[in-house]
């Protein structure tokens, strides 16, 4: 039988799952590694349009997988893998600007460009949070990488505003930067057609005790981001400074919050319409049982 597998995405669950023992104890059989698939970063001036959906249409190499709700609904919707509708989760997220940058309320991003993943959660988050303050044509949205990439390109001064979220949302605040507007999001589980659901109700189960762990006391597991971040903020990251980051919500992603987040996604032109996937909610989310 094939091992079950995982792989952790800078958050703190699985990490947690697996040091505390509470996948065996849940009796999955399974190999745990990290995510070391390279991501290009580019600085102003040029795009990079290979983001979060297009590692699912690649194929990611994970029994479960995560990333934005908008983008794992829009993937499962086209057919390339499951969602997951036993639980999402909601990462704290921002859009940051340099300590000594002239800008300080949202309206004044109004054509500046905001560094972003392309279809990954920041692209989305920041479109949803900067709407009601600037007309569509006001946000300029840099695709400059993930999440790591954007955290070096903020951090060097190679763009003026970038979103970012757990492990580098906490690096940034320690450096001074400054929070211009919260984009909170949601984040949803993929699983590829032919998992076992038995192991991922086991999974599940076992992020469920890491999520209660990290409720009461997440400054003793904030250590483990420095598992998932480069070389280079290893010495400079404080994690007893760090907040938890993102929190699993175990609730059903409902079939309202299906349709009305592919309605939103569709409204705004963010894909072309061959890549809109035809698959309802029936056929795009699986369950427990």
């Amino acid at each position: 039988m094939t091992k079950f597998v995982i792989r952790p995405h800078m958050r703190l669950q699985e990490w947690v799952a697996e040091e505390k023992g509470y996948f065996k104890d849940e009796g999955l059989d399974y190999v745990f590694g990290k995510n070391t698939a390279p991501s290009k970063t580019v600085g102003a001036g040029q795009q990079n349009k290979k983001g979060a959906y297009q590692t699912f249409e690649d194929g990611r190499d994970a029994d479960v997988s995560c990333a934005c709700h908008w983008t794992v609904n829009m993937a499962a919707s086209a057919g390339h893998g499951q969602l997951w509708g036993d639980a999402y989760s909601v990462t704290p997220s921002g859009i940051f600007v340099a300590p000594d940058s002239n800008i300080e309320k949202p309206e004044d991003l109004a054509n500046i460009p905001v560094t972003v993943g392309y279809q990954s959660g920041s692209h989305y988050s920041t479109i949803q949070g900067l709407e009601p303050f600037l007309k569509p044509e006001e946000i300029n949205l840099h695709f400059g990488g993930l999440l790591m990439g954007r955290l070096n390109l903020l951090v060097d001064g190679e763009v003026p505003a970038g979103n970012a979220f757990g492990a580098p949302m906490y690096i940034l605040e320690q450096l001074g930067f400054r929070k211009i507007l919260d984009t909170t999001f949601m984040i949803a589980t993929m699983v590829p057609p032919n998992v076992n659901r038995d192991d991922v109700v086991k999974y599940f189960k076992a992020l469920k005790r890491a999520q209660a762990d990290i409720d009461l006391r997440h400054d003793l597991y904030t250590h483990y981001f420095l598992n998932e971040l480069p070389d280079r903020y290893t010495d400079m990251a404080d994690t007893r400074r760090f907040g938890p980051g993102e929190r699993i919500v175990f609730e059903p992603y409902s079939k309202e919050i299906f349709d009305g987040t592919r309605e939103w996604v569709i409204e705004r032109d963010i894909f072309p319409e061959d890549k809109i996937g035809a698959e309802n909610y029936d056929h795009a989310v699986v369950n427990a049982v």
